[in-house]
This record gives C-alpha cells, structure tokens and sequence, in this order.
C-alpha cells in the first residue's frame, strides 16, 4: 500500500508539475517575451522585469521551485519499478541533481536580478555598466551553465536510466521505455544549445516535449502499476 501511495504520488507530481510548466511558462512568455528575452541586455531586460510588478517576480518564484515536483516524481518512477532498484537509485540521484540546479538558475529572477532592476531604474551611467555586467555573470554562471547545462544533462539522465529500466519491467508496454531513451538524447542535445547554437531549435521544440513526457510518464506508472 505504501509503495502503490509513493507511485501515485509521483504519478501526480509528474502531471501537476507539467501542467504548472505550461502554464507559468505561457504567461512568462505572453507578458516578458521568454525565453527569446534570455539573450536580450540588461538595458532591455531589467526594466521589463521590474514593469511586471509584483505578478511578474511570483510567477519567476513559482516557476523556481516547479522542479523540485520532478524529486517528488522521481521517486514515484523508483517505487513503481522495484526490479530495478539499483538503476532507478541512479536515476532518482540524476533527478534530483538536475532539479536542485534548474531551481537555482532560476531563482535568480526574483531575488537576485529583482534588485538589479530596481537598483538599475535611478543608477547612473557607470553603475548601469556595473549593473549589466553583474547581470550578465549571473545569466552565463546560474542560467546557462548551471539551471541550463547541468540541469537539462542531469535531467536527461534521469529520461535515460528510467527509460531503460522500463524495457526490462514487463508490465510497461515497450514504447514507454523506448520513448524515455529518445527523448532523453533529444533533451541532451537541447541542453549544448550555449555552445552549439545550430541544436537551438531541437531546443525550442523540447519545451514542449518536456511536459508532454511528464505527463505520458506520470500516467504510466499509475496506470501500470495498478494491482491486477
């Protein structure tokens, strides 16, 4: 009983987390232009976070901790593939790796470059250029190479080894685990993007890979986990 709860559990951390993705994700890019607003200045940048008030910084603090659902998920992949409990150990360890560090790329917008824009709004020139710079550190260390890079690979990890590891569970149809390999190599060659920019389009196509795997996953281990 407790094992079919933690699968469930998952099972629904996997949906709701996806369906929360599409959603802070549709409003970030109606009303901030994201995430082709990634690559802009902090002339251009910090004053269009600042303008969204305080809906804008909750949306960027909830889309911060979204991750930390796939932990939750995770686990409930590991519960509901028992025979496998030394790569699913694995795969729970690359999820959870790959959350904490998406987590902090993206905590930056409503703490840290939340004071940069109110800071930026009354600065003078040479404290602008400071401001940018700063800015643009921040962007290149916790977006692209930790939220982007460490956490897509470790995400993908994640796809990977629990996409294997449903090959050989026989009561996951085949296409579950083949589906998890692909896409698990689509998602790592999203995640080069910051030094092969010929994958970027690999990469916008992910972001809506990414939930509609999430969702296909959650509700595979409940439906095919149920007690017959």
């Amino acid at each position: 009983m407790q094992t079919r709860a933690l699968v469930i559990a998952g099972g629904i951390s996997l949906i709701a987390g996806a369906l929360a993705f599409v959603g802070v994700f549709s409003y970030l890019a109606a009303n901030f232009s994201y995430p082709q607003i990634l690559d802009g200045s902090a002339a251009e940048v910090l004053p269009r976070l600042r303008a969204g008030g305080d809906t804008m910084r909750a949306a960027w603090a909830i889309y911060a901790v979204l991750p930390l659902l796939l932990v939750i998920g995770a686990v409930g992949v590991y519960a509901a593939i028992p025979s496998r409990a030394a790569a699913m150990t694995l795969a729970v360890a690359f999820a959870t790796i790959g959350a904490l560090a998406m987590c902090l790329g993206l905590m930056r917008w409503p703490s840290i470059h939340w004071e940069l824009a109110r800071a930026y709004e009354s600065a003078g020139p040479d404290a602008q250029h400071s401001i940018a710079a700063t800015f643009i550190g921040l962007n290149l260390y916790l977006g692209n190479y930790i939220g982007e890079f460490l956490g897509e690979v470790c995400l993908a990890g994640f796809f990977f080894v629990s996409g294997l590891a449903m090959r050989g569970e026989p009561r996951f149809p085949g296409w579950i685990g083949i589906g998890g390999v692909v896409f698990s190599v689509l998602f790592v060659l999203g995640a080069l993007r910051n030094f092969v920019p010929q994958v970027q389009a690999i990469a916008d196509v992910n972001n809506y890979l990414l939930p509609l795997w999430m969702i296909v996953l959650g509700g595979a281990v409940i439906r095919y986990t149920r007690a017959r």
